[in-house]
């Protein structure tokens, strides 16, 4: 008797009771304000001060399982959707928050129903969150990551790109890459900010929308962040850090032989790292949320040459095995559909472009659509966390 393969969704996103209640008490961004009897959204300063419709697919856990058997998604790790709590200012209240939503994602995945036919499984788990503020204390940050390894359906953390407020090359992290190292946790680098202060000089005039900043600035912004942690040697220090990049590593495959290049020529950064760039791009891990088969082909075969570029010798180069480190996501609820009860047109491309890239057979899309997943997060096996 064979076993169904799974389609799991790492890329999905919430905003638990809690935390939408206590944006609703904010009279800044992030907020959720009312007008015209109708709830928004508004994350950025420098966003339409309109904001976007929010509902209850943003936090109700049954609308969630309803996308899901929309969509014949049988898990969903699930993380809180940006920003995580950066814009606090009080070490302690951002310490709170997060212990309290964590509790709450626990109990949200812990009490979902399980996966038929598999018996330990359940629909739902997720990505916990640190209080990466301006101001907090290392004790603080080990001490979350430590009740988050305690969370047996959390199965890593989402963090954004600023770390404690001076990037994810900051000295002041190398306790935390150490502490996630060793406990495993995946963690899901999402970007928010896009281009900070200079988006305005760069999008001009023209009235575009969400465009620019979604389609350009978010990749750009995760380019930048996880470059600068690779220069920093953080990957030669913790070489079993799991990360997990947003949106197929914005530009980073597109760029990494460039980055090569120039670190290869500069000799302050060169003598810093034990391997060359691309090695560390395929140290990755990435979601499968591109749209395309060209581009997810083309991300697969940047990440599985990587091997070809170690200093360790006798590595070997095999492009093909580049699939291994890539994962289906929907980046629900955002993007929705025109009509309430359609598919939504964003996971048909998604499915659509694992199902065609040239050269992968049925067990390379498998793992793409939900194998990866299930080894990558030992999901079902929770209660030897």
């Amino acid at each position: 008797m064979s076993v169904r393969q799974l389609l799991v969704d790492i890329h999905t996103h919430c905003y638990l009771p809690r935390y939408a209640a206590f944006l609703r008490q904010r009279s800044f961004a992030p907020r959720i304000f009312t007008r015209n009897q109708e709830e928004r959204l508004l994350i950025l300063d420098d966003e339409p001060l309109s904001g976007r419709p929010v509902g209850p697919q943003y936090w109700d856990r049954d609308e969630k399982l309803k996308f899901m058997d929309l969509h014949n998604i049988d898990v969903s790790i699930v993380s809180t959707a940006n920003p995580w709590l950066d814009f606090l200012d009080k070490p302690s209240t951002a310490s709170q928050l997060a212990n309290e939503l964590n509790e709450d994602l626990e109990n949200y995945c812990a009490t979902s129903p399980g996966v038929d036919g598999f018996d330990t499984m359940k629909r739902l788990y997720g990505f916990g969150l640190l209080p990466l503020i301006k101001g907090i204390g290392t004790e603080d940050l080990l001490q979350t990551v430590k009740h988050i390894t305690g969370l047996p359906h959390l199965k890593g953390i989402i963090m954004g790109t600023r770390g404690i407020g001076k990037g994810l090359d900051d000295p002041a992290l190398e306790p935390l890459w150490e502490a996630l190292s060793n406990t495993k946790l995946v963690v899901f680098l999402h970007p928010h900010y896009g281009l900070g202060s200079g988006a305005k000089e760069a999008w001009g005039d023209q009235e575009n929308g969400h465009v620019l900043p979604l389609a350009i600035g978010f990749p750009v912004e995760t380019t930048t962040a996880i470059t600068r942690l690779i220069l920093a040697g953080v990957y030669d220090r913790h070489p079993d850090l799991k990360i997990l990049l947003a949106h197929s590593g914005g530009a980073l495959p597109q760029l990494s032989s460039r980055i090569a290049s120039c670190i290869s020529h500069d000799p302050l950064v060169s003598s810093r790292l034990k391997h060359d760039a691309r090695y560390y791009v395929s140290r990755l891990y990435y979601d499968a949320v591109n749209y395309g088969p060209e581009e997810m082909g083309f991300v697969a075969d940047v990440i599985g040459r990587g091997t070809a570029y170690s200093s360790i010798p006798g590595a070997r180069e095999d492009r093909l095995v580049g699939y291994k480190r890539m994962l289906f996501g929907t980046d629900h609820p955002f993007f929705p559909p025109l009509g309430k009860e359609a598919k939504w047109a964003s996971v048909l491309e998604n499915l659509q472009a694992i199902d065609e890239v040239q050269r992968w057979e049925k067990e390379h899309k498998n793992a793409v659509r939900g194998g990866n997943a299930i080894e990558l997060f030992g999901l079902g096996h929770e209660q030897g966390k």
